[in-house]
């Protein structure tokens, strides 16, 4: 006889989960464990992170993922290990060792290298890469023995530090941590960096210990997550505002909230903001005939006076999420 599968019964989830991805996993792969432990409707990330990568990938559900984009933008912070004296054809332990070279330089000139990529740079994408070149992921280009031309990318490097040094012994190496902007690719980096120091590298560790406002610290892993009861779970969302973090607020009384969520501007004396998180009383239902109690409403941007709406919070969503909260 045939096994039935059994099929998890879905339900609204709405919030922020804040995951320690594992070694091994794509960003993919995680969400939609994730999102399978929490019984969601609907999921999403803020950006990815490699499978050979670990850290910091913040999980948006329900009304949170209207907002993931805005997160896009964030800086990162990594903490990497650079092995000096071996390219990889990736750039990392996942690739075949294509070139071996000594490992000559000394402590002062590894300070002295890494000065030279603080602040902007220029970086070319690695062929590994989600990249897309005519409509093609720059993988699949790599998948086929295939290396197309790209454009070399301005990024920032804030900080740089060094937080030990191995120069001699058989796996030379340097462990780093890296803040830096979006679009960064620390692969790259750290092979840039070997190639610096005149002995080549690439990474044999990496891991993201901080995205924005977000860091390791407020993170959960899958194998705790799944020990846990549904309630347990659902107590580790961080309310969807949390992606808004930084944006100036706007507080609107009912009936302007009301022509917001109906995507109508509306007038005021707001100064001109490119970013505003607002808030409101909620929509009235059958089952909410008053709420005094400003919640979120979406996001959006004012110039010369109005309040133009961006991402908006349906009624549906807001009743939701505050059914959650009593």
């Amino acid at each position: 006889m045939k096994r039935q599968s059994t099929r998890v019964q879905r339900r609204p989830v709405h919030g922020v989960l804040l995951l320690d991805k594992p070694l091994g996993l794509s960003s993919n792969q995680a969400l939609q464990k994730a999102k399978w432990l929490l019984r969601a409707e609907k999921a999403g990330h803020t950006g990815t992170l490699d499978p050979l990568a670990t850290g910091v990938l913040p999980l948006c559900f329900g009304a949170a993922t209207k907002f993931s984009q805005l997160h896009l933008d964030a800086d990162k912070t990594y903490e990497t290990t650079v092995r000096l004296g071996l390219k990889t054809s990736t750039g990392d332990a996942e690739g075949d060792v294509i070139e071996t070279r000594p490992v000559t330089c000394t402590a002062g000139q590894v300070v002295e290298v890494l000065d030279r990529f603080m602040g902007p740079i220029a970086q070319v994408p690695p062929m590994h890469s989600a990249l897309k070149k005519d409509g093609k992921p720059l993988y699949e280009y790599a998948r086929d023995g295939q290396t197309v031309e790209r454009e070399a990318r301005q990024v920032v490097i804030h900080d740089l530090d060094l937080l030990d040094m191995q120069l001699d012994g058989d796996a030379p190496s340097l462990q780093l941590r890296v803040r830096c902007s979006k679009g960064t690719y620390i692969r790259t980096l750290g092979e840039d960096i070997g190639e610096a120091l005149g002995c080549g590298g690439h990474l044999t560790m990496l891991r993201r210990t901080a995205t924005g406002p977000f860091d390791a610290t407020q993170c959960i892993t899958l194998d705790a997550l799944a020990s846990e009861t549904e309630d347990q779970r659902l107590a580790h969302l961080a309310p969807v505002q949390v992606l808004l973090e930084g944006h100036v607020p706007v507080t609107l009384d009912a009936d302007n909230a009301g022509r917001y969520l109906s995507g109508v501007r509306r007038r005021g004396e707001w100064p001109d903001q490119n970013q505003v998180v607002v808030f409101g009383p909620a929509p009235t239902t059958s089952t909410n005939t008053s709420n005094p109690l400003a919640v979120l409403l979406g996001s959006g941007h004012t110039e010369g006076g109005e309040l133009i709406p961006g991402r908006l919070l349906s009624p549906i969503e807001i009743q939701q999420i505050l059914e959650t909260a009593t």
